[in-house]
C-alpha cells in the first residue's frame, strides 16, 4: 500500500511538472532583459512596457474586453431564462433539452467555429442578395458575428451554473410570494433571483472567462476586420516571435486563473454555507 501511494504521488508530481513547467518558463522569460528564450540575462519589465505601447495589442485587448463583457451580459440573461424554462419542464423534455445544451461543450471547438462561420456566411449572403440590394446595406463578418458566436457558446455554461441553484430552491416560494400580492415579475426579482444569485454570478464569471480565453471559434467568426487578443498572439507567432508574447501570455494566464479561482472559491463557500444550514436545521429537528 505504501509503495502504491509513493508511485501515485510520483505520478501526480510528474504530471504537474509536465503541465505547468512550460507556463512557469514562459512567465520567467517574460521578465528577461534580452530577447533570448533560452538564456537568462537579467530581470527587466521592458517587454511589459513595450506591450502596452503596442497599438495593435491595445486594440485587440479593447475588442476582447468589449466582446467578453457584452457576451457575458447577454448570455447571463438568456442562460438564466433558459435555465428557468428547463427547470419548469417535465422530466423527459428537460432531459432532451439538457442533452442539446451539452452539445456545444462536448463538441470540438473547430467544428463549432466552422459551423457558425458557414451559418453566418449563408445568412449574410442571403441578406446581401435580397434586402441588401434594396436598402443599399451590405453586411459582412466582423464584431457582430464574433459577439453572436461568443453568446452562443457561453449560454450552456450559464445554464449549468444556474440550474443547481434552482434545484436547491423551495419550489413553493414563488407561489407564496404571489399569494401575498406580488406580481410574477416581482416574485421573480425579489424572491427567486436572490436565491439563485450565486449561480447567476458564477455563470457570468465563467462566461467572461470562456470569452477572454477563446481562440478557435473567434478565428472562424471574426472576419478580416476584427481581431481578439488570442488571435493577435497567434498572428505574432506566425510573423515573429517577440518576448512581448511572453508578457501578453503571462497576463492572460493570470487573468483567467484569477477568474477561475474566484469561481471555485465562491462554489466552495456556497457548499460550506449550505452544509452549515443543513446541519443547523437538523440540530433544530
Amino acid at each position: 500500500m505504501r509503495k502504491n501511494g509513493i508511485f501515485a504521488r510520483l505520478g501526480l508530481i510528474l504530471t504537474m511538472i509536465f503541465l505547468y513547467a512550460p507556463i512557469v518558463v514562459l512567465i520567467v522569460f517574460s521578465f528577461n532583459s534580452s530577447k533570448s528564450r533560452t538564456v537568462w540575462t537579467g530581470f527587466s519589465l521592458q517587454w511589459y512596457v513595450e506591450l502596452f505601447d503596442d497599438s495593435r495589442i491595445l486594440s485587440a485587448l479593447a475588442t476582447t474586453l468589449e466582446v467578453s463583457v457584452l457576451a457575458m451580459v447577454f448570455s447571463t440573461v438568456l442562460g438564466t431564462a433558459a435555465a428557468i424554462g428547463f427547470f419548469n419542464m417535465r422530466k423527459r423534455p428537460r432531459a432532451v433539452c439538457m442533452a442539446i445544451n451539452n452539445i456545444p461543450m462536448t463538441n470540438a471547438d473547430i467544428i463549432t467555429g466552422v459551423s457558425l462561420m458557414l451559418l453566418f456566411v449563408f445568412a449574410i449572403g442571403a441578406f446581401n442578395s435580397t434586402l441588401g440590394q434594396l436598402t443599399g446595406v451590405e453586411l459582412k463578418m466582423g464584431f457582430a458575428t464574433l459577439l453572436l458566436a461568443h453568446i452562443t457558446f457561453d449560454i450552456p455554461y450559464v445554464i449549468l451554473s444556474v440550474l443547481p441553484k434552482l434545484n436547491q430552491c423551495d419550489p413553493n416560494i414563488e407561489e407564496a410570494a404571489m399569494d401575498l400580492g406580488a406580481a410574477p415579475w416581482q416574485a421573480f426579482l425579489k424572491v427567486v433571483l436572490p436565491e439563485i444569485q450565486p449561480g447567476v454570478l458564477n455563470g457570468a464569471i465563467m462566461a467572461f472567462t470562456m470569452s477572454v480565453d477563446d481562440f478557435v471559434i473567434s478565428y472562424f467568426t471574426a472576419g478580416s476586420s476584427t481581431s481578439t487578443l488570442a488571435m493577435e498572439v497567434y498572428s505574432m507567432t506566425r510573423k515573429r516571435i517577440s518576448p512581448e508574447i511572453n508578457a501578453l501570455s503571462t497576463l492572460m494566464f493570470v487573468v483567467v486563473l484569477s477568474l477561475l479561482a474566484i469561481v471555485n472559491i465562491r462554489s466552495a463557500r456556497q457548499e460550506k454555507a449550505a452544509a452549515a444550514r443543513a446541519a443547523k436545521l437538523q440540530g433544530r429537528g
